[in-house]
């Protein structure tokens, strides 16, 4: 038995396109979604989902408890913006069959803008996916999760198509939750926002995508990316150093 398991918010957008992809060979779908004020719920109940809502917390709890539902043998955890190809879905049943190992990464394709990302560094990169019930757990980062495992992890040769950013304006709602995220992420851990991080850390960054990765073969698309990536460690740094000057303030009250 597969289990697709999704954390939701907000992704009345997405959401069809990545259950349509897995209707088909999933046993049963769950989505943890942290309240919805879109449509997000009513698409899910189309596709006959089981449905648990929950307050969010960050991205390691909320997929452990994703991982809590699933009744399937095995999972596929992905997010909303995931597609499972139909070459993947293939492979994914001929996996889960043989049982040769209990947990696999899979490989992606970034899809931004519209189009499909293959250098600045964003294409090649694979992440766990698929994974026997009881074969591990995700760390409890609020960002930059991960999936803790003693197991030996099997890699698949198919690829999800992962659609990072639908349009601009995708981008900067993301954007700004993410170099908020990643601000309180950094300040928890003590991190300092000094000049090196805001200004020279986004210059080596852009060169690096942009000419080191060969993002400059992926057009304005790879062009608009290393620009974005640049300003989102500047923006994240910016918004660290006011965390840590908002705290001092408050603590020599």
């Amino acid at each position: 038995m597969i289990s697709v398991g999704i954390i939701t918010y907000n992704e009345e957008f997405r959401l069809g396109r990545t259950l349509e992809a897995v209707k088909e060979f999933a046993d049963e779908i769950v989505i943890v979604d942290s309240f919805s004020t879109d449509n997000t719920i009513e698409i899910a109940r189309e596709y006959g989902a089981r449905i648990f809502q929950r307050e969010w917390i960050g991205y390691g709890d909320q997929k452990n408890y994703v991982i809590e539902k699933c009744q399937g043998d095995w999972i596929l955890l992905i997010d909303a913006d995931e597609v499972i190809t139909k070459e993947l879905k293939e492979e994914i049943k001929n996996i889960t069959y043989k049982n040769e190992k209990t947990v696999y990464e899979i490989p992606f394709n970034s899809v931004c803008f519209g189009k499909r990302i293959r250098f600045g560094g964003w294409s090649g990169s694979s992440r766990i996916r698929l994974f026997k019930k009881n074969s591990g757990k995700y760390s409890l980062d609020k960002v930059h999760e991960k999936f803790i495992t003693t197991e030996r992890i099997g890699k698949l040769k198919k690829r999800i198509d992962h659609y990072t950013y639908e349009d601009y304006e995708d981008y900067l709602n993301k954007f700004n939750r993410y170099t908020g995220e990643g601000a309180q992420v950094a300040f928890e851990k003590g991190k300092k926002a000094g000049l090196f991080n805001i200004l020279l850390n986004p210059i080596f960054k852009f060169i690096r995508m942009y000419i080191f990765r060969l993002g400059v073969l992926d057009g304005v698309e790879g062009l608009v990316l290393a620009v974005s990536s640049a300003m989102y460690t500047s923006v994240k740094y910016v918004k660290l150093r006011n965390l840590t000057m908002d705290y001092n303030e408050f603590k020599n009250r």
